[in-house]
């Protein structure tokens, strides 16, 4: 199976979309994620769906409402991961809510996880103070822990968080919710450097990448990874929206590779194919509103 190491040892910036799974169908929904990866997708980052995402804005909250009115749920969602798997052997990391692994069973969602295909899980609602709930469990199963490290993160804590992580640390761009934003927050890059002085684990930002050019600038913050859901457009995820597989035909074009540090693309693609990919393959509609910079999770880990 793919590992972590396997895509972050390119020495390049990787490309990692953010998919709710099953939205707004298990069908539409693993030929959308099949385009993505056929487009040039590094790693896949799947949500599954729940009804009180805290983390997120109204584009992922709407995503996860149409998947749970399709029927979607844990169960159906390692299947579906299963399924992804079969068409490539990619890296899978789930962001999801505890409570769906407490109703789940921690040590049998973990294990199931695992034959799954997952390679790791970031529990969005869980501190670092709390680790111990999850990582046994990691670790029993083999899978990588992924813990978030946000722009007031102290150094004493990102060493926490490094301690206990074994796959790569999610560097939360911003104050607030996930969602588009017009500019790239201004502490991109401050937080990536302030991470990789405490630690050599690959960092990988998410959270308000809305635009090519905010692709290249977490590349030239020297990133491991950009992580990009909420300005996904909804091409092929509706009765009205076409098929995915004959919007994503166009995605193909390859730009040069970019090595991480230098200003550019994300990963291998031009700005214009990266947007076009974005639009093609992913399974997100509309913006977010005003974030919340205060009373969430993320603004206080």
């Amino acid at each position: 199976m793919k590992t972590y190491r396997d895509v972050f040892s390119q020495k390049r910036t990787a490309l990692i979309p953010f998919f709710v799974l099953g939205d707004p169908d298990e069908q539409t929904s693993f030929e959308v994620i099949c385009a993505a990866i056929d487009a040039g997708a590094d790693v896949l980052e799947l949500g599954i769906p729940f009804s009180d995402p805290i983390a997120d804005g109204p584009t992922i909250q709407k995503a996860d409402i149409r998947a749970l009115a399709g029927g979607m749920d844990p169960a159906k969602a390692l299947h579906l991961i299963q399924r992804i798997k079969a068409y490539r052997d990619i890296p899978v990391g789930l962001l999801m809510y505890y409570n769906l692994i407490w109703q789940y069973g921690l040590d049998r969602f973990y294990r199931d996880a695992a034959k799954s295909g997952v390679n790791s899980i970031l529990v969005a609602d869980l501190s670092i103070d709390d680790a111990d709930e999850v990582h046994p469990a990691a670790r029993a199963a083999g899978l990588d822990t992924v813990f978030m490290v946000t722009p007031n993160t102290s150094v004493e804590r990102i060493k926490a968080v490094a301690s206990r992580t074994t796959g790569f640390i999610y560097a939360v761009s911003l104050l607030g919710v996930t969602g588009t934003r017009d500019q790239l927050s201004d502490s991109v890059e401050g937080l990536v450097r302030r991470i990789k002085q405490v630690t050599p684990l690959p960092v990988c930002v998410g959270f308000g990448i809305s635009r090519p050019e905010h692709a290249a600038a977490v590349a030239a913050a020297g990133a491991d990874g950009g992580i990009i859901g909420s300005d996904h457009r909804l091409q092929g995820c509706g009765p009205d929206r076409g098929e995915p597989g004959r919007q994503a035909q166009d995605v193909g074009r390859r730009g040069p590779v970019h090595r991480r540090g230098a200003a550019g693309t994300l990963n291998r693609y031009t700005t214009s194919t990266a947007s076009s990919m974005l639009e093609a393959c992913c399974c997100h509609l509309g913006s977010r509103g005003t974030p919340r910079v205060s009373g969430t999770y993320y603004g206080v880990n």
